[in-house]
């Protein structure tokens, strides 16, 4: 046994009362317990209120101007309208991307061709439209210029170039 510690029968230095039993230990932790978990008393609190007493049709009291004090200005006035305009615009992009992909997503050949057929039919009617109007211009290609008092012509050379992966365009007019 430690030099400290007290025998089992006699009191402790601290505390001047001998030990309980093991009978009282267990009757004292249940007390304790019951008081712990036991509800408190307490005064009835009141949860509404009812006024018995007839709204007035109409107030005694005139209404009372209240101006608007708040001072929003232009700039921000336009940044919330343009947040609110770019967001839209973005959640309906966001929406047909959406859409898209889940068309895409369930592609066969049979919608495939229900989409392009259609698409391909006016693509080769526009196709020979332009090729028939192009063959009749070519038929009547002589050109009259006719001049009237002293005539100078001038022929202008424009060299573009184009140079890089960003290019910069420089347009020169040599004369």
């Amino acid at each position: 046994m430690h030099p400290n510690t007290p025998a089992e029968g006699t009191p402790d230095p601290i505390h001047p009362y001998a030990w309980m039993s093991d009978e009282e230990a267990n009757a004292e932790a249940r007390r304790i317990i019951a008081d712990a978990y036991r509800p408190a008393p307490v005064a009835p609190v009141p949860t509404q209120f009812r006024d018995p007493a007839p709204l007035p049709a109409y107030g005694t009291t005139p209404p009372v101007p209240q101006p608007d004090s708040r001072v929003v200005p232009a700039w921000a006035a336009g940044t919330a309208v343009a947040g609110i305009g770019t967001g839209a615009a973005f959640v309906g992009i966001g929406c047909g991307i959406w859409l898209a992909c889940q068309g895409f997503a369930a592609v066969t050949l049979t919608s495939v061709l229900f989409v392009t057929l259609p698409i391909a039919a006016a693509a080769a009617v526009a196709a020979a439209i332009g090729s028939a109007l192009k063959a009749l211009r070519g038929v009547h290609t002589e050109t009259h210029h006719h001049y009237t008092g002293p005539v100078h012509q001038e022929a202008n050379t424009i060299t573009a170039p184009a140079y890089g992966l960003i290019a910069r365009n420089r347009n020169e007019l040599n004369r």
